[in-house]
């Protein structure tokens, strides 16, 4: 299983790593922490020296009841922000966080190489025909409502057999626009209770079905903390867990916080696999 960027094709046949990058002042772990091109260079340093494979940059916290951020902050949060970073690290995978079109499209013109959708088109009509004429990787995220609304008790008959069809549809509108390349995320956390992210957890491997590489997302996230009575920052124990886990139940990339920890957990579980 491969992707296509720029040409290069990305083998995920061995799980890789996506690198959270928040240039934002409200994200729950990291809000706030990246405020200069100095700290900005250091972290990117630190997560390629441990292992990433894609650094994902966002200017849109989405967690729960954040505030709305206008799309001239996003981009003046996030262009300069990429072009630093391939200035720098020229040969970085760079991935757009965003649910807008113009933002996705001013992204990958400075440098990035993939578009990161929570909405999987939901907030932007326009955004699947954007990605196709792009011709870049795109990961479309199921989400329940909004970032403001999702969290407002969501109900499913079946979490897994809605989730599973909203993306089959999702993909098949993807890919009727064009878009060649589709990563799906579960949406852990976006419009889920607790016990629907773990059921989404245990049940993983049904989102194979959908023939596309699976992405998952649950680094120091409340399904992590609650449970073991913790809060984000004392959580990247139960996010190895979970990590490892995910991989476990087929995930292809992992989206974290910690670079370091996750190689640990792909190089521990390959390494597994090979002897069963």
């Amino acid at each position: 299983m491969t992707i296509n960027i720029n040409g290069t094709l990305l083998d995920l046949s061995t799980p890789k790593i996506m690198g959270i990058l928040n240039i934002t002042p409200d994200s729950f772990y990291d809000g706030g922490e990246f405020n200069s091109d100095k700290k900005i260079l250091n972290q990117v340093e630190k997560m390629i020296i441990e292992g990433v494979d894609i650094i994902d940059i966002g200017g849109y916290s989405s967690r729960p009841g954040a505030k709305e951020v206008n799309i001239n902050d996003e981009i003046l949060r996030v262009i300069p922000t990429i072009e630093l970073i391939k200035n720098k690290f020229i040969d970085t995978i760079i991935s757009i966080d965003t649910f807008r079109s113009e933002v996705a499209k001013k992204a990958i013109n400075s440098g990035a190489s993939i578009i990161n959708d929570i909405s999987a088109g939901d907030l932007d009509s326009n955004m699947f025909n954007c990605v196709a004429e792009l011709k870049v990787p795109y990961i479309m995220m199921h989400m329940k409502g909004t970032p403001n609304s999702m969290q407002k008790n969501p109900t499913y008959q079946n979490v897994i057999n809605e989730i599973v069809e909203n993306l089959s549809k999702k993909l098949f509108s993807a890919k009727k626009a064009g878009i060649v390349d589709v990563i799906i995320d579960p949406g852990f956390g976006f419009g889920k209770t607790l016990d629907h992210n773990y059921c989404i957890l245990n049940n993983l491997s049904f989102f194979k079905e959908l023939d596309c590489p699976i992405l998952v997302g649950i680094s120091r996230k409340s399904m992590v903390y609650k449970l073991i009575k913790k809060n984000p920052e004392n959580s990247l124990n139960g996010t190895t867990c979970l990590n490892t886990i995910s991989i476990l139940n087929g995930a292809k990339i992992l989206r974290v916080h910690d670079v370091k920890e996750a190689k640990e957990v792909i190089t521990l579980t390959n390494f597994l696999n090979k002897k069963s």
